[in-house]
């Protein structure tokens, strides 16, 4: 029996978020904002199959990150988690589909389950969602946390997360490009708002805040296709992470991609 579990980023972006991760007993998809096939082909292309999803946990109701739940619910009969409140507005507003009673499960802000051989946390984030949370995955005390959607990050989020093996952080946009940027000042700043989306700056600050002895990837996620640069991002967490004295080789700062695949990593 390994010790330890794998995860992979199939996709983080404006456009669509899904996340994996693997232990010898589970099989967990956080999010599904592609659609059902393209989740298919991202899976595949790591080797591995929808049909051996066990859960799907939700973070919000976001379209980006829900387009393909309800399809590979009905396909795949995996069971779906998400909170109350976000359960509500997903059922009230048939934003899923149907799906069957019997998968739908509750995952309550601020609890810790056990899904067989892992413990998972979930975390309220500031978002202009009914109830948006995301999730820390603890195993063989190593652990691995998702962080994007949230507008800032409060002392209380930072403690949750703090001295995680690897991170998906957000860093959805630069400042000055969204501000000269296509979108409507409304949408803008919605962006900017403490319920909105993290920065570079705050990505990385955020970052600065919970690194800790057992960090070594923060991956950079959530990148807006029009209003952020991946080499911009990568090079305002890189050069934050280095003034305050962190080695870059020892945390390795990784970016996603809205369309491929990472590979599968191991923690």
């Amino acid at each position: 029996m390994t010790t330890g579990f794998k995860y992979a980023i199939l996709a983080s972006g404006s456009t669509g978020n899904a996340t994996y991760i693997e232990t010898d007993k589970q099989k967990i998809l956080v999010d599904a904002g592609l659609t059902a096939k393209k989740i298919e082909e991202s899976l595949e292309s790591i080797g591995r199959s929808a049909s051996d999803i066990d859960s799907l946990l939700i973070t919000h109701e976001h379209s980006d990150h829900i387009k393909g739940v309800g399809v590979l619910a009905r396909r795949y009969h995996m069971n779906v988690y998400a909170n109350e409140l976000t359960w509500h507005k997903l059922l009230d507003d048939n934003m899923l589909g149907k799906i069957p009673p019997e998968q739908i499960r509750t995952f309550e802000m601020g609890k810790t389950l056990t899904f067989d051989d892992i413990d998972i946390e979930s975390f309220g984030v500031s978002h202009d969602a009914v109830a948006p949370q995301f999730y820390r995955f603890m195993k063989d005390n190593k652990s691995f946390v998702i962080l994007t959607d949230t507008g800032y990050v409060s002392d209380r989020m930072a403690g949750t997360i703090e001295d995680a093996d690897a991170y998906i952080m957000e860093a959805n946009h630069d400042i000055e490009m969204l501000r000269m940027g296509p979108y409507p000042f409304r949408t803008k700043q919605r962006i900017l708002s403490d319920k909105g989306h993290l920065s570079n700056e705050d990505g990385a600050m955020a970052a600065l805040t919970v690194i800790g002895n057992h960090t070594k990837r923060i991956f950079l996620g959530h990148r807006s296709q029009h209003n952020n640069i991946k080499e911009l991002a990568h090079m305002t967490m890189e050069t934050s992470l280095q003034q305050h004295d962190v080695d870059t080789h020892v945390v390795q700062i990784i970016d996603t991609s809205h369309v491929d695949s990472s590979p599968l990593y191991e923690i």
